[in-house]
């Protein structure tokens, strides 16, 4: 897993902010002069009891002073209330744009991750971290622009102002400033984020948990699983409340350490106050200025110690984005990759090497093979033998360790992973449907495709029929993964998908294994029709379906061990291609079994 440092989220934050440099600047320009508003206050307000408590002066004098303060005090605050509206307008603006572009770019690279990657993670836990992160971004801008930046300059102002009537008090402030401040970070960080770093960690773990839970409603049913299922998410929600509930409580825990620091402070500035008063040095506006300023530098303060807080919990929730963007592409185009161009779909493997990151030793090593444009080949083979994964690297859902893979004599590796997979159709044994409609399912192998198109297609993949039964007709949405359809209508709309697409290289893995066999004998010259003029490779499970394939390639341990006809593989005498042949017409399995 990529490590995430604190600085890492800091520059990811930054790497938004600086995509719009002025408006940035002017937001931070129109917040700074609604803070120094907000700094003057307390001067005003003494200036104001100055006026009254002056003694000698005339009556209307001493009202016209009042006034005169009266009148800036008011003006000021309008001021700071009208400088922070339009502030708070603007930031709506930056934050909605940036939200909506972490959403967005999330996407874009989650789904260029790797076919392993995707194999071993939580969906539920993917959108919960990205939805999550795009929060916590908010969490975190809002803290640095509403909460860090005032509280910067109204500390430092106040302090400042302080120093230049009293150093000795501004020395004081500093000091119990830096105090506060020190002991809340180290306590924030040291002591509360890795409290709130495990809860967040069994928060991804309960939002993933409940998805596999409920995206597998079908098979809990079918086991009457439902009371296991919930006692297994009970145990794992009770872990997220106990680290929850001890976050918590360690945030309040520091919270009671920064009231007793804000009542040093208060009291000794206070003390300091009627000090001064009472050696003549300070006149009642001057302590009201003091009273002022501790209020006013307490609220600050108060909140910033929930700013730490925020802060912290929002860099830690922000760690899954930026671990995304850190995260490499296993698989990634090569700068300056081209669109592959098939023109009659010849595949070569030339002296191809491959290991998945998980195994000690290589599937293949020193594979090559070639199939021939037009060609039907089939694949079988016991599992594990090397038949799925000659599929996935045709596709280039994984890069080799050495040698390469070529269509029409172009290296896969050198083009673009869109045209190489736009030049594939694929209808897998198992087929993913989105939850939109029948009409946008077929139509997704050929975006823009008009009615008349996929209805042909339909027809072609004999499911038009039921299709024209529903009461929605091609407008029906599946559901979840296509659970609304059988597996049979599935493997229909994929076939129709396939139609669609209409291209050159043609992938089937057992693409009739859902049907009953009067369905399949009805869709088999579909098939076969769909196959006319395509390279194309069958990852057979069911022999009766591969006897009339070009070649049949055997595959055992990442090598091709026969290869031939059906009736040259029968003939061989205690070939493996026969003794599959003779399980299966057993009943003793599956060809790939």
């Amino acid at each position: 897993m990529t490590s995430v440092r604190a600085r890492d989220v800091v520059g990811f934050v930054w790497r938004h902010w600086r995509r719009r440099p002025r408006f940035v600047g002017a937001l931070y320009a129109v917040m700074f002069a609604a803070v120094l508003c907000d700094v003057f206050l307390p001067v005003l307000a003494g200036h104001l009891i100055d006026s009254l408590a002056v003694t000698g002066a005339a009556p209307y004098e001493a009202l016209t002073g009042a006034l005169t303060a009266l009148a800036a005090f008011v003006g000021l605050t309008a001021a700071y209330h009208a400088l922070r509206e339009a502030a708070f307008r603007m930031w709506i603006r930056l934050a909605s744009e940036i939200m909506g572009q972490i959403l967005g770019d999330a996407l874009e690279r989650v789904q260029r991750f790797s076919a392993d990657w995707h194999a071993n993670s939580f969906a539920g836990a993917t959108v919960r971290k990205i939805s999550r992160g795009m929060w916590a971004y908010d969490l975190f801008a809002d803290t640095v622009y509403y909460g860090f930046f005032p509280s910067t300059v109204v500390l430092v102002g106040i302090t400042g102002l302080l120093f230049l009537r009293w150093p000795l008090m501004g020395a004081y402030a500093l000091t119990a400033i830096l105090l506060y401040i020190a002991i809340s970070v180290l306590l924030t960080m040291r002591y509360v984020a890795p409290a709130f770093q495990v809860a967040n960690a069994a928060d991804s773990t309960v939002g993933g948990a409940m998805a596999d839970t409920i995206s597998c409603n079908q098979m809990v049913k079918a086991f009457g699983a439902e009371a296991r299922e919930e006692d297994r998410f009970r145990a794992i929600s009770e872990r997220w409340r106990r680290l929850a509930a001890r976050s918590w409580t360690r945030e309040v825990n520091v919270g009671v350490l920064q009231s007793l620091l804000s009542l040093l402070l208060q009291v000794g500035l206070l003390g300091l106050a009627l000090w001064f008063w009472a050696e003549g040095s300070a006149s009642a506006g001057d302590v009201a200025f003091v009273m002022s300023s501790y209020f006013l530098m307490n609220g600050y303060l108060r909140e910033t110690g929930q700013h730490v807080s925020n802060l912290q919990q929002a860099v830690n929730e922000l760690e899954d984005l930026v671990r995304f963007e850190a995260t490499p592409l296993e698989v990634a185009d090569r700068e300056g990759a081209e669109a592959l161009t098939v023109t009659g779909g010849e595949i070569r493997f030339e002296g191809v090497t491959f290991r998945y990151g998980n195994q000690p030793a290589p599937l293949y090593n020193d594979f090559s093979l070639t199939i021939a444009p037009g060609e039907k080949v089939a694949l079988i083979g016991s599992s594990g033998s090397g038949k799925s994964t000659f599929v996935k690297l045709v596709q280039r859902l994984y890069d080799l360790d050495s040698g390469a893979i070529a269509i029409d004599g172009q290296d896969i590796a050198a083009a673009t992973q869109v045209s190489v997979r736009r030049a594939i159709s694929l209808v897998p044994q198992d087929p993913v449907l989105f939850h939109r409609s029948l009409a946008e399912n077929i139509a997704y192998a050929r975006p823009g495709a008009s009615q008349a198109e996929i209805e042909l297609a339909a027809r072609q993949a004999r499911a038009h029929g039921f299709i024209s039964r529903l009461n929605d007709g091609y407008a029906t949405l599946v559901g979840e993964r296509g659970v609304k359809l059988s597996g049979g209508e599935r493997q229909r709309v994929a076939l129709a998908r396939a139609f669609l697409a209409d291209a050159p290289i043609l992938i089937l893995d057992e693409a009739t294994s859902s049907l009953d066999t009067v369905t399949e004998t009805e869709i088999q010259a579909a098939i076969e029709r769909l196959m006319e003029g395509r390279t194309t490779i069958i990852v057979a499970h069911r022999l009766s379906t591969i006897r009339n394939v070009d070649r049949i390639l055997v595959f055992r341990d990442g090598r091709i061990v026969e290869q031939g006809t059906h009736d040259a593989l029968m003939a061989l005498e205690d070939g493996h291609y026969r003794r599959l042949h003779a399980v299966r017409a057993a009943g003793l399995g599956r060809a790939a079994d």
